[in-house]
């Protein structure tokens, strides 16, 4: 049997800045997740995830992960592992951060930081 197909956005790393992007759906890469294109069909991801693989100048490590639509309507990661890439470096206040992007998702032992 199977598995059901469950809601994906497209991430990666800027090839220059290293951040973590997200693909939108006017296919521009953000750092803000909020931003990211929502797929709910898994042909419909694989062909996002071919487009993101087809810009190597840009972005490195492009990937499907998990996500789900957050009350404002924007994706959330669900694991911890991208949650955690929302939040941007934490050594000290640059990027992310510094820009004042609202962290999104769940990192366990850090509740504090969740906006699902």
């Amino acid at each position: 049997m199977s598995r059901r197909f469950t809601p994906k956005v497209v991430s990666a790393n800027h090839l220059i800045e290293g951040d973590a992007v997200w693909l939108t759906e006017d296919d521009r890469w953000t750092r803000d997740i909020a931003q990211a294109e929502l797929i709910e069909d898994e042909a419909v991801a694989q062909l996002r995830l071919l487009f993101a693989k087809s810009q190597p100048a840009v972005v490195v490590g492009p990937d499907l992960v998990d996500a789900v639509k957050g009350a404002d309507g924007g994706p959330v990661p669900t694991h911890f592992r991208e949650a955690f890439r929302t939040h941007g470096p934490t050594n000290y206040l640059h990027g992310k951060r510094a820009e004042g992007l609202t962290p999104r998702g769940k990192i366990p032992g850090n509740e504090t930081l969740s906006n699902v």
